[in-house]
């Protein structure tokens, strides 16, 4: 077995998931091929063993390989294969640890990992699904992710004004860091066909956004879990809950956006052949099954696990990247491992960025390395609750 290394990771910008965003007329083969066109012209690398690609609702114009197709129109050589891999929201670290895992076993010498999701143009959970059974009328295991995150708010005592006060702070970082360039190393812009720039920087954070605006906004999932009867569906499974008190709403959620990013992972050596300096090591990756219906909660284990496996402890890590699929889920993380919250998110979260289900895990690996690069930091630990009741989490080192 050899260590894994990152040599480069790019992403492009995230935009609006709305017919009225900027990247609504990109297609995703030409979102995610202009992230691996990026990522040769940044390292010269044009064939590889293969491509790793996460992908969530992959129907329609995300069906099919869109890896394969997407590295053809890039210009990678031709004998570059391409595969596409869903793990949920975890779909785009899962690829990274999927390369991760194919170098280490040394079977390949560079892997080009990543992820892709245009949700303005390939709308969510059109894929279809097990989750809703047709024929008996219910529910197969879990609940919409909504309910599950008022679920572990309750729960865990998170109230209305911590979900909304963390919104506020991820969107003040988010455009902290833009005005800092602090978001701009990795980030490529995304073009059209006459190389005309489309977008270039992250849509969706809001300087302006306040609690008041934020207080008049009503909680989401409270019909769908009192009116459809999830809630009373939920407490079967948690009876020590007498009423589920919904506080999550579109400003303390993830924002639907659109995006891709690339990772190049490779042996040192091959990487040292090719002319390459590692950017870091890939330390100790985990996945883990948890409880689908609270189902949030699987960054907890997931982070222990990774842990053990790196011989680390949590005050150990200098950056975490906590995917803020809903405002609840870094504060009981922060909460749960007694972590600076300073150290978490530091550049903002998905509830300003936005969360372009299979890319996002990969974005965090640009977003981490950029920061640790920027500060000086060593190691960061990157993880996502998934859809189902499962967690992903990953160490890295930097050079």
């Amino acid at each position: 077995m050899t260590d894994a290394w990152i040599f480069d990771a790019v992403r492009t910008p995230r935009g609006r998931g709305k017919a009225t965003g900027a990247l609504y007329a990109t297609r995703p083969v030409d979102l995610l091929s202009q992230v691996l066109a990026a990522l040769k012209a940044r390292t010269g690398v044009e064939t590889v063993d293969d491509v790793v690609i996460g992908c969530v609702t992959q129907t329609g114009e995300q069906g099919g390989c869109l890896a394969r197709f997407s590295a053809l129109q890039a210009g990678l050589g031709m004998e570059s294969p391409g595969v596409m891999v869903n793990r949920f929201c975890a779909s785009g670290l899962e690829a990274v640890n999927h390369a991760a895992v194919m170098v280490a076993s040394g079977h390949y010498d560079v892997v080009i990992a990543g992820g892709v999701e245009s949700m303005s143009r390939v709308e969510m959970g059109s894929d279809g699904g097990a989750i809703w059974d047709a024929r008996t009328q219910t529910l197969v295991g879990s609940v919409p992710q909504g309910v599950s995150a008022d679920l572990l708010a309750t729960m865990h005592g998170v109230t209305r004004g911590d979900v909304d006060a963390f919104a506020i702070e991820s969107h003040r970082r988010a455009c902290a860091a833009e005005a800092g360039g602090a978001s701009s190393r990795s980030r490529v812009p995304v073009v059209d066909e006459a190389g005309l720039t489309v977008l270039d920087r992250d849509e969706t954070p809001r300087a302006d956004t306040t609690i008041e605006a934020l207080s008049k906004l009503k909680p989401s999932f409270e019909m769908m879990g009192r009116q459809f009867g999830l809630d009373t569906l939920v407490r079967r499974a948690y009876p020590q809950i007498e009423r589920i008190d919904h506080v999550h709403h579109a400003g303390n959620s993830s924002g639907i956006v659109d995006g891709a990013a690339a990772v190049l992972v490779a042996s040192r050596e091959v990487g040292e052949r090719l002319g390459l300096k590692p950017r870091a090591r890939i330390r100790a990756m985990a996945v883990v099954g948890d409880e689908p219906f609270v189902m949030l909660t699987g960054p907890l284990p997931a982070t222990r696990k990774v842990l053990k496996r790196a011989g680390m402890a949590a005050s150990d890590i200098d950056h975490y990247e906590v995917n803020e699929a809903f405002a609840v889920v870094p504060i009981v993380y922060q909460r749960t491992f007694d972590i600076d919250p300073a150290r978490i998110n530091p550049l903002g979260g998905a509830i300003a960025l936005g969360h372009p289900l299979g890319a996002t895990g990969a974005m965090l690996v640009s977003t981490a390395l950029d920061n640790l690069e920027r500060t000086g930091g060593t190691t960061a630990l990157l993880t996502l609750c998934v859809g189902g009741g499962m967690g992903i989490a990953t160490i890295l080192e930097r050079v």
